[in-house]
């Protein structure tokens, strides 16, 4: 019987982070906003990106709920920043994952 491995929580965390850039718009905002090292609001977005309001808050929703940004309400606006320590979590977690060596892993046939 194989032993079957455990999902670190190091691996959990690769993976939502992975999952939040599956979509160019998203990894569109998170490049925006590490390059302005600023933070902008979601109506400044909506004006550069190809898609409506209801998707870009679906957007930025994802990337809040993956913890790489974080959101402050000026009302009637919502300014948006990067959540620096977990985008610093971000940038090492793949640099890690994609620079160490992979295990060879027998199939049986």
């Amino acid at each position: 019987m194989v032993k079957k491995v455990e999902l670190s929580a190091d691996l959990q965390e690769i993976a939502r982070f992975a999952k939040a850039l599956s979509h160019p718009v998203r990894v569109y905002i998170l490049k925006k906003l590490a390059g302005l090292n600023a933070c902008c609001y979601s109506g400044d977005l909506v004006d550069e990106l190809p898609v409506g309001r209801s998707a870009l808050s679906q957007h930025l929703k994802e990337l809040k709920h993956a913890g790489l940004i974080q959101g402050e309400i000026e009302a009637p606006f919502i300014k948006y920043c990067l959540n620096k320590e977990n985008w610093k979590k971000l940038k090492e977690a793949f640099a890690e994952y994609l620079t160490e060596e992979t295990e060879q892993v027998q199939i049986k046939k």
